[in-house]
């Protein structure tokens, strides 16, 4: 007689976290931190413009040497690229699918009106199907060069910046996901926060302030690249 097949076998724990609405909260937390960390770092990167070519391709050509000769010449840099890609699929992953079992969950309309979300809340969904988008329009245009108007010269970062800014579409782009992307850290930063279990009544003031904080200095520093190139500022 042939051996009966067991089928009930229990799934892992990782399978089990995320299934759970909180397990995908909690990716989505963590992924979104891993990401604001860096777009502070990004954002004080892009601030050496202000100082001269000199200063910017030589922060540029540290990037890659950064771990020498511990590593080898940009392994640092694939390093970073490999856990930022995967912080932004499972956040992106995350999203979509307590989007979707949000949806199902609720099939039709509320019958009473509802207190409206503030308008960060409302367009979280659609910021971050931005945000996605620029992400795939930045590499291609100042890190393969793709789409990079004027021809895009490999090892000189800071005439490829320039060039990506004195085309209108170039800086429309740009603009646009950064108002996105402010948007988008103003609430989830202080989702995070919630989640991660550091909310409380006595701090949820203090966590809407540092939100707030991040999403504006975040938002002015990135923008202020592309103004300082329309007004001549930098050239």
């Amino acid at each position: 007689m042939a051996l009966a097949t067991r089928t009930d076998r229990k799934p892992s724990m990782a399978r089990t976290v995320w299934d759970s609405s909180v397990g995908k909260k909690t990716v989505m937390a963590v992924s979104g931190l891993i990401m604001l960390a860096y777009l502070v770092v990004h954002m004080l990167g892009n601030l050496k413009i202000f100082f001269g070519s000199a200063e910017f391709n030589g922060y540029a050509h540290w990037l890659r040497t950064l771990g020498e000769p511990f590593l080898h010449h940009e392994w640092a840099l694939w390093i970073v690229r490999v856990v930022l890609v995967a912080a932004v699929v499972a956040h992106a992953t995350a999203a979509y699918q307590l989007s979707r079992r949000d949806i199902r969950a609720r099939p039709t309309k509320y019958v009473h009106t509802r207190r409206r979300a503030s308008y960060a809340t409302r367009t979280m969904r659609w910021g971050g199907v931005i945000l996605g988008l620029f992400i795939v329009w930045h590499i291609l245009d100042l890190t393969t060069g793709t789409v990079h108007p004027n021809g895009f010269q490999s090892g000189h970062p800071y005439q490829n910046v320039i060039d990506t800014f004195s085309t209108w579409y170039g800086n429309v782009i740009y603009l646009v996901a950064m108002l996105a992307l402010g948007l988008h850290i103003r609430h989830g930063f202080w989702s995070a926060a919630q989640t991660l279990g550091a909310g409380s009544r006595t701090r949820d003031r203090a966590l809407k302030a540092i939100a707030n904080v991040l999403a504006l200095v975040l938002t002015l520093g990135f923008v202020s690249v592309p103004v300082a190139v329309m007004t001549g500022v930098v050239s």
